[in-house]
């Protein structure tokens, strides 16, 4: 289900040109209504295209209000439910209130390595052209199943 804007809580993060769940949309479907032309609420964000929401929740966590919200899957939050993520500087909790009061809270660490210290191709050899035609560079053989293609088997010829 897609994400949308508790107006109540929405400040339109104070009035700067452009709040924080438009800036982390990866779709840039989240939009400011400045003067409340489009919603009837100005200074308050909005989902502009629900329909197109990847339900990534990047706006929801990253909103400073918790304002934003997602109605979630039966498997993760029973009909009813609500969750509710507060993201500090080193870990996210995640707060599950069921319809019948109940309340969880989960917390999971955001980072296991400081900021841009990763190194993806750490310890690992260059690769070379030449290894591009050696059989197996891609797959490997398991349990016979393995074998190079032919050009008769192709459908089109």
């Amino acid at each position: 289900m897609p994400t949308f804007v508790r107006t109540e809580k929405c400040d339109g993060c104070k009035g700067q040109d452009k709040t924080a769940c438009m800036y982390i949309c990866p779709h840039d479907l989240m939009k400011l209504d400045k003067d409340g032309s489009d919603t009837g609420h100005a200074m308050k964000a909005f989902n502009q295209e629900p329909e197109q929401c990847w339900e990534c929740y990047s706006c929801v966590k990253i909103c400073p209000q918790g304002a934003i919200e997602c109605r979630h899957y039966a498997d993760v939050v029973p009909l009813g439910g609500s969750v509710q993520p507060m993201r500090g500087s080193d870990s996210i909790m995640w707060t599950i209130k069921f319809r019948n009061g109940n309340i969880k809270r989960f917390k999971f660490p955001i980072r296991t390595t400081p900021e841009g210290s990763i190194d993806p191709f750490g310890g690992k050899p260059m690769p070379k052209l030449a290894d591009l035609n050696i059989d197996g560079v891609f797959t490997k053989e398991v349990m016979g199943g393995f074998r190079a293609g032919n050009p008769a088997e192709l459908i089109r010829k």
